[in-house]
């Protein structure tokens, strides 16, 4: 007779965890168990109450009902103090952001002890406080020159930094962000093997992602949220990506892929083309965009495609080289101008650039043709064909917010991403900017930012599409191109690469055997 193996003890438990905001339930009654060398993978649509709860956990917020229990160093489950960020850390809950919390100025090794000292004491600590360090390092593989200055570490060594942040607290639990969002894909395997040695070593982990493939390769157990609360819970061996994106939206879920199509004309074309100064430079650029194609730029975020971005969107100007916009040199644009032209943009950055998020719904959808007679009538705002245009956006882009008059900074990032993608894609442009179009977006949302691209890219736009997810970019792309410091590989047919091949020119290796 065999005898069961024991589980290994529970180190954190939350129990009918409730937070509301106003008339929105963003967690109902929410179970979850995490033990020791587990790592949980938290799933979920933009909005199901992912990050509430992290939130809760952390201390960021209080709840309205339930209670967080962690393990203390004997094991024995405690109350956490609530709405304490401090008592959090105390417990041993360590939580790495999406958007690093690093002071750049500072070195790898002074931004990890950062407070964990008195001031004056801090310099007798440090020689104690290397040695441990050397030490988590050797134990965790997590290996970073102490000594570097966060400005000149790259995003991977970064996110060490503040994973090792948490362990030289002592953390028994390590909360992840969507740990991958701008890590190549070899960095994302050695993360993730990097905490399958963390979790043997008995650290209780859990992680927020989109990516499923990811989830799947690298949890033990599976949570998904859906509209607050918790719909499964169950071992990642039993599941597979359809299920958990049925899971996710409450219904099957069909992703988009392109299919083959001659591309036209050459709609953009860049030659010899450079911009920025310092780090954000882009350097002798050049590529031919033709008509019905969809052209893929993938890098590593602070390569250059945030400047690249710029130029083709009219906030930048090339300090030399040839822009041609349907055979017309451009040189002295400006954003405007670039509209009028016909080039719209999805911009990375959807809360700061996508919308204004003091304005409403209505007027977000207009912004960019609000001086065109379609919504002016003898120099005055036609108010109601405003608020037509939002009601006919709302229905067709399943914009999800009380009416056109909802203000735009209150709705999830999925919802602002559908005003943008309404106010770009239904003035049918001949060229599409669309910059990290689905970063942050559930399997739903992402699916139909694809299906609209693929559209726009049917009816004969060109589309640029910069995105560092590779499984995006080899769904949608006809040709895909890298750029690494500043400078772009030649565009080849998607069909001529694979996932290794890019990963290893996003990483800088610009070799001519990568093809498939």
């Amino acid at each position: 007779m065999t005898v069961p193996e024991e589980a290994p003890p529970i180190a954190l438990s939350l129990s009918g965890i409730t937070k509301r905001f106003g008339a929105l339930t963003a967690n109902e009654a929410v179970d979850l168990d995490l033990r020791r060398g587990e790592i949980v993978a938290l799933l979920g649509e933009n909005g199901a109450g992912k990050t509430t709860l992290m939130n809760i956990l952390f201390g960021h917020y209080v709840a309205d009902e339930g209670e967080v229990r962690v393990a203390g160093p004997d094991g024995t489950l405690v109350p956490l103090e609530p709405g304490s960020p401090h008592a959090a850390l105390e417990a041993g809950i360590g939580m790495v952001h999406q958007h690093f919390t690093l002071a750049e100025n500072l070195t790898a090794f002074e931004n990890i002890v950062l407070g964990t000292a008195p001031l004056l004491s801090a310099r007798l600590a440090s020689r104690a406080a290397r040695e441990k360090l050397q030490e988590l390092m050797r134990r965790s593989g997590l290996v970073v020159d102490l000594d570097a200055r966060i400005s000149r570490l790259s995003v991977g060594e970064k996110q060490r930094v503040e994973i090792l942040k948490a362990l030289y607290r002592d953390a028994r639990v390590l909360v992840l962000d969507e740990p991958t969002a701008v890590l190549t894909p070899l960095e994302s395997e050695t993360l993730f093997e990097t905490l399958k040695a963390l979790a043997a070593q008995g650290l209780a982990i859990v992680f927020i992602s989109h990516k499923l493939a990811e989830v799947l390769a690298a949890s033990d157990r599976i949570a998904v949220l859906r509209l607050g609360r918790k719909v499964a819970d169950l071992p990642a061996a039993d599941c597979d990506r359809q299920k958990l994106a049925e899971l996710m939206v409450g219904h099957e879920v069909t992703m988009s892929r392109r299919e083959p199509q001659a591309a036209g004309e050459v709609l953009l074309a860049l030659s010899a083309v450079t911009c920025g100064e310092g780090r954000d430079t882009v350097s002798d650029i050049g590529f031919a965009l033709r008509a019905g194609e969809i052209l893929g730029i993938a890098g590593v975020s602070g390569n250059g495609q945030a400047m690249l971005a710029r130029l083709l969107s009219g906030l930048e100007r090339q300090t030399s080289g040839d822009i041609r916009l349907a055979g017309r040199e451009i040189r002295a644009h400006d954003a405007a101008d670039m509209i009028r032209a016909g080039v719209a943009r999805i911009p990375e950055d959807r809360h700061r650039d996508g919308v204004v998020g003091a304005m409403s719904v209505a007027e977000n959808l207009v912004i960019e043709e609000i001086r065109s007679s379609r919504y002016q009538r003898f120099g005055f705002l036609d108010f109601r064909a405003i608020a037509d245009r939002a009601v006919e956006a709302i229905a067709s882009y399943d914009i999800r917010c009380p009416g056109g008059s909802a203000v735009a900074r209150l709705l999830s990032g999925g919802n602002i991403q559908k005003i943008v993608l309404a106010r770009t894609l239904d003035a049918s442009p001949s060229v599409v900017l669309a910059a990290q179009p689905s970063r942050g977006l559930d399997i739903g949302a992402t699916g139909d930012v694809h299906r609209r691209l693929l559209e726009a890219r049917g009816r004969g736009a060109g589309v640029i599409l910069i995105s560092e997810d590779l499984d995006e970019l080899f769904a949608l792309s006809d040709r895909i191109a890298v750029i690494h410091r500043g400078r772009l590989s030649p565009p080849r047919p998607a069909e001529e690469l694979d996932r290794a091949a890019v990963g290893l020119m996003m990483a800088g290796q610009h070799t001519e055997d990568a093809a498939a």
